[in-house]
């Protein structure tokens, strides 16, 4: 089929589809009309691309099934893959919505996953924007994490979008998200509004389906959904959607400032520690500087949130006025003539635990198992810190770094256990313990905590500086235009 009017999508032509798309459907107006739109625009532009549309069944309603079903057979009268994935097991008795988006992402990822797919979109209009911006609002924005935001079980009107900040969530939801540094869940009709999608599905005499939980008022989003269509909507549509793109230009141009500092004065002298120069407490964009120190602390830590924003206000004063020694999101802040150094706090480590693969340790690091697991039927391999004890026995090179802080951040580091004896300290590569070869293919790559499980686009460039910093992977190429993140790399 041809479609020969579209509302103006001009998102698509930006998206690289190289290696594919899978469109999340659940057979509702937005992300209905979102697949026709994709299936025209691959078919003139891109023919021999592959597209999976996925359809969750969340098990929450007896209709959910039969809803699975006419998407599939709306793909198989289209010519589109189809795929129905279940959320099945335990459903929790609260924070549904919040548990549904968590396995809505899992599943869709899985399938991204299973069909060599990288890249995942949605159908998240204008004003699903305009409902999160409002929400947002509405309880001062920083009030409740981002991603906890209530709304139905369906992919319409959801999103995931980064840690928690005061003011940052203004920015509403990002054209595209990174989710578990791996996949890419872009929003290609942000600028267009439900209304006009459900015209366009009028015109081409495509049903879609109401999911009842959209309109339930029991759960936030259906709330200001309603109050939006009462008299004065659109007016406040259209001034929420102004404030998310303001917001969102200037969380953009406040990162690329942090990212600048963290570049030029933030460095990794020994494994687990981050040294600050001492101008950086005196850095003139005392704004830049807060927001770099918050992440900073969020990654050395291994916290998905970052720092609170008036408890880091208060450490960057402190910082400017000398010397000092607090703790903050699980970050030691050693304050020093030499520098002020970051290290993670040894309180509230994780216990021992059994080496396993894609494992997330304490927020910090990436266990991988390699193709070789025979030496793990001898004994069970552990994960657990080094400890003060064994730390204490290393000689440390100084580098102008003081020994104890050195040891303090080696301690707070994975090692590998076996038996009760510690196998040597977890390199950053695969194969090797840093002391000699490994006993099986076991690997503790670095992550970037506040932004591993979702990176929206606005935050690219001090997320690219903070992985170079700690020899994370870097980000991944955009999904827009085939071109890389445009982020320039520096040495740690």
């Amino acid at each position: 089929m041809t479609l020969d009017t579209e509302p103006d999508l001009s998102d698509f032509s930006r998206i690289d589809f190289s290696n594919g798309a899978v469109a999340a459907v659940s057979g509702g107006s937005d992300s209905t009309a979102l697949l026709l739109l994709l299936k025209a625009h691959l078919d003139r532009n891109a023919p021999a691309t592959k597209l999976l549309a996925v359809t969750i069944d969340h098990q929450l309603r007896p209709q959910a099934a039969a809803e699975a079903q006419a998407v599939a057979r709306l793909c198989a009268a289209r010519g589109i893959a189809h795929r129905v994935l279940a959320w099945s097991g335990h459903k929790p008795s609260t924070g549904l919505p919040a548990a549904a988006r968590e396995a809505r992402y899992r599943l869709l990822a899985e399938a991204a996953d299973a069909a060599g797919i990288g890249l995942i979109l949605t159908g998240h209009t204008a004003d699903d924007q305009a409902e999160t911006v409002l929400m947002r609002q509405a309880r001062g924005a920083w009030a409740r994490d981002e991603r906890a935001s209530d709304g139905g079980p369906s992919d319409e009107g959801q999103n995931d979008d980064g840690p928690r900040d005061e003011g940052r969530g203004l920015a509403g939801m990002a054209p595209a998200t990174l989710y578990e540094w791996r996949h890419w869940i872009v929003r290609p009709l942000l600028g267009v509004r439900r209304a006009e999608l459900r015209e366009f599905l009028r015109r081409e005499e495509v049903a879609w389906i109401e999911d009842p939980t959209n309109a339930d008022t029991g759960f936030e989003r259906p709330r200001v959904r309603a109050a939006l269509a009462e008299g004065d909507g659109a007016p406040r549509v259209a001034e929420a959607i102004a404030l998310a793109r303001k917001a969102a230009a200037e969380r953009e141009q406040l990162g690329h400032r942090a990212a600048m500092l963290i570049r030029s004065l933030a460095s990794r002298p020994a494994a687990g520690l981050v040294r600050l120069d001492r101008d950086f407490a005196t850095a003139g964009d005392s704004r830049a500087a807060i927001y770099a120190l918050r992440i900073l602390l969020a990654a050395t830590g291994g916290t998905a949130f970052l720092a609170d924003q008036a408890r880091s206000e208060a450490l960057f004063g402190r910082l400017r006025t000398g010397p000092l020694c607090a703790t903050l999101s699980r970050t030691v802040i050693d304050s020093r003539r030499t520098g002020i150094f970051l290290h993670r706090e040894l309180r509230d480590l994780p216990p021992a635990v059994e080496a396993s693969d894609n494992a997330l340790w304490d927020g910090r690091r990436r266990i991988t198992l390699g193709d070789s697991p025979g030496a793990l039927l001898i004994a069970p391999l552990l994960v657990a810190p080094l400890g003060t004890a064994l730390a204490a026995k290393r000689a440390i090179a100084g580098r102008g770094t003081p020994a104890s802080l050195a040891r303090a951040a080696l301690a707070a580091e994975p090692a590998l256990w076996r038996d009760g004896e510690c196998l040597g300290l977890l390199g950053e590569g695969p194969g090797l313990l840093e002391e000699g070869p490994m006993p099986a293919a076991v690997a503790a790559y670095p992550v970037v905590a506040p932004f591993a499980r979702f990176l929206p686009s606005f935050d690219l460039v001090p997320a690219d500086a903070v992985a170079a910093l700690l020899g994370a992977a870097p980000v991944p190429a955009s999904p827009f235009g085939g071109h890389s993140a445009g982020l320039p790399r520096a040495k740690a």
